[in-house]
């Protein structure tokens, strides 16, 4: 198939790029075939075969495929989706952000456990780049100048609308994959009331220079690494993540930690504090001056509950704990389980205690 563009030169992928991603099938939509960022990430990977889809939404290859279970880190290494975002729109959130953006890309070549965005996908979620950036950058400059000024400081962020736009994708991936969070980051560098904000758990240093003079919030996501080896499966070493962090501030992104998921068992509490000290020895000051970060307890799925004993049942040893337990229904009308109230509340009391021992100058911005 020959291309309907010149595509920009590839950019040449690093190490992390070639563990996650040595892809071999490029499912696309012929309209997203035919925009230069469709043809930027088939010039990133040349040698993929190319499968023109009616939907990213409907590949029997991968969506509702029972059979890939037992193939899901393949899935996510080797095929990517090429699709248009057909709906634009920011919902409020009020957690996190302010608004969540329209997605630029939804799924991940990595393998967290506790994963929500594959029980929407349905047993497989590799990679999906939106590649009409332009229509979304268009939308967000809109909404942005919409909202104008922050009159009144939140817990999300004092004076600017904060966007979440890594939802239901790591934007550290996705920049591997093509210039999409790049665009975000420039866009939102032009925008003086506004930041985009993302969690990541892969320390992709190519973002160090896109300078994004303060107007992208990054969240490294850290965990204790007993964890971290059981659940955070083919993402950058927690120890990694912790070096990045006075690299990312000097580079102008402003960051902030996400402790998520925090994993209620045998010996929690000993290893959330040698964290926190080992933050508080190993950041500088630059960091703690403007730090804060999110508590977020540990929310199950009963299917994904079903897929992880498929493929990766250790996990499932200290996610699913029936005993501390109750069935919750999402917003989307998707039944999880969360811890009882009592155990919740009473595993952010002492999490929080553990912060103002261990690493008094982190600013706890919202626990849930």
């Amino acid at each position: 198939m020959l291309p309907l563009f010149e595509p920009p030169p590839p950019t040449p992928l690093d190490d992390a790029a070639c563990r996650l991603l040595q892809v071999r099938s490029i499912y696309a939509e012929p309209e997203a075939l035919a925009t230069p960022r469709g043809q930027q990430v088939l010039g990133r990977f040349p040698d993929a075969r190319v499968v023109e889809v009616p939907s990213h939404w409907q590949i029997p290859e991968l969506h509702g495929n029972e059979g890939n279970v037992e193939r899901w880190v393949r899935v996510k290494t080797e095929t990517l989706v090429l699709g248009v975002k057909k709906s634009l729109s920011a919902r409020l959130n009020g957690r996190s952000s302010d608004f969540i953006a329209p997605s630029t890309a939804n799924g991940c070549a990595m393998a967290c456990a506790y994963c929500y965005v594959p029980r929407r996908k349905g047993y497989a979620n590799p990679i999906t780049v939106f590649t009409n950036i332009e229509q979304i950058t268009r939308y967000l400059r809109g909404h942005v100048g919409r909202q104008g000024i922050k009159t009144e400081p939140d817990q999300v962020d004092p004076v600017a609308w904060v966007y979440d736009i890594g939802e239901n994708n790591d934007c550290s991936v996705d920049a591997l994959v093509s210039d999409n969070v790049a665009d975000l980051v420039a866009t939102f560098r032009t925008l003086p009331t506004a930041k985009a904000s993302f969690a990541t758990k892969l320390v992709n240093r190519q973002l160090l220079d896109l300078d994004p003079q303060g107007r992208t919030r990054i969240r490294f996501s850290l965990m204790p690494e007993q964890d971290a080896r059981v659940l955070d499966l083919r993402t950058s070493p927690v120890g990694e993540r912790i070096a990045a962090i006075d690299d990312f501030v000097e580079a102008g992104y402003e960051v902030h930690l996400n402790f998520s998921p925090v994993v209620l068992r045998e010996g929690w509490e000993l290893d959330w504090a040698e964290l926190l000290r080992r933050l508080d020895d190993e950041v500088g000051a630059p960091f703690k001056a403007q730090a804060a970060c999110e508590v977020i307890m540990l929310t199950h799925n009963r299917d994904l509950h079903e897929v992880n004993l498929g493929w990766h049942p250790k996990a499932e040893e200290v996610l699913w704990t029936p005993a501390q337990q109750q069935p919750k229904r999402s917003q989307s009308g998707m039944w999880n389980v969360r811890y009882r109230n009592d155990v919740k509340r009473q595993g952010l009391t002492r999490l929080q205690e553990l912060i103002g021992e261990h690493a008094p100058w982190l600013r706890v911005r919202y626990a849930f």
